[in-house]
């Protein structure tokens, strides 16, 4: 059975270029990019960043984002915290709440990876 990746705490910018392009991707660079897709495969993960992408501030509160995916508390923040070490997501405590909004840079930067008619 294949070895597990770990999920990584790595919040540093991915800046790799598209898969298929002219430069092989590096080590370090496939590392990043999966560390971030591992965090994203997750259909609640999903839900929830595709929830907070769909607020005009790209933020929620966990109070909002827990009834959206009929899951309690302590699960949406496990995956939130999963997201936030993938940087994907960063959080703000507002008193009682915590608000978790996208990093539209960590977004932009698996696209780009991905995008085969990219540069």
């Amino acid at each position: 059975m294949p070895k597990a990746l770990p999920l990584l705490a790595d919040t540093s910018p991915l800046c790799c270029a598209p898969l298929g392009g002219p430069t092989s991707i590096s080590e370090a660079e496939a590392v990043a990019l999966a560390i971030r897709l591992k965090a994203l495969a997750d259909p609640a993960r999903l839900r929830l960043l595709s929830y907070m992408l769909d607020q005009a501030t790209q933020e929620a509160c966990t109070c909002d984002l827990a009834p959206f995916v009929g899951l309690t508390d302590a699960t949406v923040s496990h995956h939130l915290k999963k997201l936030e070490a993938a940087g994907l997501v960063t959080k703000e405590r507002r008193g009682m709440n915590v608000h978790y909004r996208v990093v539209p840079e960590a977004i932009h930067g698996i696209a780009r990876a991905l995008n085969l008619n990219c540069c």
